[in-house]
């Protein structure tokens, strides 16, 4: 069975004016929730065979630093372009080309797009994945290019602000 990890990114820094939206980085707490978030995945012994991030600075940070807790080679992160302010049409189309080889995937992406995606194949209503937030869905077949329309079943929501930290 497969499963899938939709990740947004963490807080990012609006300080810079002269930033264009793709290039903004994390702010403060953005840098402190990634790795705790990455630390909650890593204590639950959760290791993606993939992760494919949108190449926003913001999402690029997040899944390095996940990357990192995790102990995924962070050389071996695939950066979509088709991911930076994705639909949910967009996110399905990237998943469906993922190789059935890889049994589990991160998604690192942004919102809007992303909580449409998690409740489009779920049927789950989550209304909004906050920033570093982690849905986990299970595919009901066993192959990536099956997704669509509540193709999948809801696992889990967890988020930094559900530890009351950091």
């Amino acid at each position: 069975m497969k499963t899938l990890y939709l990740i947004r990114h963490a807080k990012s820094d609006w300080n810079n004016p002269l930033l264009s939206d793709f290039d903004r980085p994390l702010n403060k707490r953005g840098k402190k929730d990634a790795p705790f978030m990455g630390n909650v995945l890593a204590k639950a012994h959760i290791h993606p065979d993939l992760i494919v991030s949108s190449p926003a600075v913001r999402a690029q940070m997040t899944a390095v630093e996940i990357a990192k807790k995790i102990g995924y080679d962070s050389d071996s992160i695939l950066y979509n372009e088709t991911l930076y302010a994705a639909s949910c049409d967009e996110i399905q189309r990237v998943l469906k080309s993922v190789s059935s080889s890889h049994k589990t995937v991160f998604l690192i992406g942004h919102n809007p797009g992303l909580t449409e995606f998690a409740e489009y194949i779920s049927r789950h209503s989550i209304e909004n994945i906050p920033t570093c937030g982690i849905v986990c869905v299970k595919l009901k077949e066993d192959d990536w290019s099956s997704i669509t329309e509540n193709s999948a079943q809801f696992v889990s929501f967890d988020y930094p602000k559900k530890h009351n930290e950091p």
